[in-house]
């Protein structure tokens, strides 16, 4: 397995977890076996577009976002920068685009895989306490 499998399987087992859902309950929404689900989040499998698709929603991911993570659109294509803005290095400081720039794209979607993730909490955050 590439790296880009196991940093994908680690993105959705953290967002799983972050939500928090249960591999079973990930497996009864998406209709894909929690255990291929367990092999994918431990980089033993790498999901075809189709599971991607089918575990996007239940895991709070745009089904762009999973398809840039796992190296199916490049994340400069335009049609995912005009969608999905906030995943360009021009929202983010610029010191940390130059330095995320000089990474390997594994380490990139990696980082914004978590940004998102840390986004997402805020917002629920936000939401809960208005």
């Amino acid at each position: 397995m590439t790296n880009n499998g196991r940093n994908l399987g680690r993105i959705i087992k953290q967002r799983r977890n972050t939500i928090p859902l249960t591999l079973r309950e990930v497996s009864k929404m998406s209709g894909v076996s929690s255990s291929h689900l367990g092999r994918i989040e431990r980089g033993e499998r790498f999901p075809s577009a189709h599971i991607l698709r089918r575990i996007a929603k239940p895991l709070g991911f745009d089904e762009r976002q999973l398809f840039t993570f796992a190296g199916y659109l490049s994340s400069s294509s335009t049609e995912v920068t005009e969608a999905e803005p906030e995943y360009t290095t021009a929202r983010l400081d610029p010191y940390v685009a130059k330095v995320l720039a000089q990474e390997p794209m594994e380490v990139q979607r990696s980082v914004i895989a978590i940004l998102t993730t840390l986004k997402s909490i805020a917002k629920g955050l936000q939401t809960e306490n208005d």
